[in-house]
């Protein structure tokens, strides 16, 4: 380990970054700016035209998030391979602190309260879990993939902060968590007769505990939000309100919209948590189908970006926290498109850069900086020995 630090930090320390910043892909960061710029004029919009107290303070996570991006972009990624498992461990153990002591808010404890900060570890988790199992599977090649054995330790990495994020109970980040561990585990080369064996497994136990695991082990409300996606008219003043405003709000904006602070659901506060989950539909309340579509395309635009990247890295754990990054992203994406459309329950996933959210932006752009400095260093070539599981 010593040695990664060493090469990392050399007495040419000062010529090397400037190299780094010359390789670095702004191209990418036009595009995330182009999104954020998107939710700080939706997020001043949300405000009645007022920069207080959503739009500023976005506006300065997100400078800070552009220089915690560049940071960590210059970073060799051996140096974030040996902080791999690290970075897990004090993630894991902050959501034990959240089971322990965490702040209760809209009737889950997700929160932990350090003072003037308000953080909420189960976001570190996606980051930390993707590093971890990146730098597990790097170390394994691929007849080791063949044995089923080498699988456990990466599925109980998965499994570990999903049921502490499942207690809180936050079921959407448990299952983003799992999906996106599950995501690398396919990338890092699982074989297909495990991913059908697993597929034939799950529909077993649906099908054995299925109405067991509905009436035992799911909350009241999260049954309600299953319900509420199949038939929002079944309640339309209560459970089914949220949607069904939604969805009015994306009807209503037809082909161009209605015009910028002109959305009538969302200024009239008929729509719920527009700063934040259902910030989508004000957006496409205001500028319609082809504004929706404009800030679609943004993220398709990123995540080839990230794809592009994945493929580019001469190393294994490079193009794992490429693609785990990635697919952090489109996970974002879809789950909160999906479930502001009323395809999806409705589930407290932020729109990754236009809803409001410390934690979540910083996480985000802590990803991002992995993934460019995966970019900068695609020519580097990590021997697996330098990834062991201890």
């Amino acid at each position: 380990m010593t040695g990664m630090f060493d090469s990392a930090f050399h007495p040419d320390l000062p010529t090397r970054i400037g190299e780094k910043l010359f390789e670095i892909n702004w191209g990418l960061i036009f595009f995330i700016t182009l999104i954020a710029c998107v939710g700080f004029a939706m997020l001043y919009s949300a405000a009645d035209g007022s920069l207080d107290p959503w739009a500023e303070r976005q506006m300065l996570r997100f400078a800070v998030g552009v220089l915690v991006l560049l940071v960590v972009a210059m970073i060799d990624l051996r140096v974030w391979m040996s902080l791999a498992y690290p970075a897990y461990g004090a993630a894991l153990l902050l959501l034990v602190a959240v089971f322990l002591f965490g702040e209760i808010g809209k009737g889950s404890r997700r929160w932990l309260d350090l003072g003037p900060l308000t953080l909420q570890p189960s976001e570190l988790m996606k980051i930390a879990l993707i590093l971890a199992l990146a730098r597990y599977f790097h170390g394994l090649n691929f007849a080791k993939l063949s044995n089923p054995l080498f699988l456990l330790p990466a599925l109980a990495m998965i499994a570990a902060p999903a049921a502490f994020v499942g207690v809180q109970p936050d079921l959407g980040t448990a299952i983003l968590i799992v999906a996106g561990g599950l995501g690398v585990v396919f990338v890092a080369g699982l074989q297909w007769r495990y991913i059908v064996g697993a597929g034939l497994a799950a529909a077993s136990l649906v099908a054995t505990f299925g109405e067991w695991f509905w009436n035992e082990r799911l909350h009241d409300y999260q049954r309600l939000r299953i319900i509420t996606m199949l038939d929002p008219m079944a309640d339309p003043q209560g459970a089914g309100y949220q949607i069904l405003q939604a969805k009015i709000a994306l009807g209503s904006g037809g082909i161009w919209g209605k015009g910028f602070m002109q959305g009538t659901q969302s200024h009239l506060n008929f729509l719920p948590e527009q700063q934040t989950d259902f910030i989508f539909t004000m957006l496409a309340e205001e500028f319609g189908l082809m504004g929706s579509l404009f800030l679609l395309v943004l993220y398709i635009i990123v995540l080839g970006y990230g794809v592009a990247i994945a493929l580019s890295s001469r190393s294994h754990f490079g193009r794992l926290v490429a693609s785990g990054v990635t697919l952090n992203l489109f996970l974002y994406v879809a789950i909160n498109t999906g479930m502001v459309m009323g395809v999806l329950p409705v589930v407290g996933v932020p729109l990754p850069l236009v809803s409001y959210g410390g934690t979540a932006m910083m996480t985000l752009m802590f990803g991002f900086g992995l993934l460019m400095s995966v970019h900068v260093h695609r020519q580097m070539e990590i021997p697996r020995s330098h990834s062991l599981l201890f």
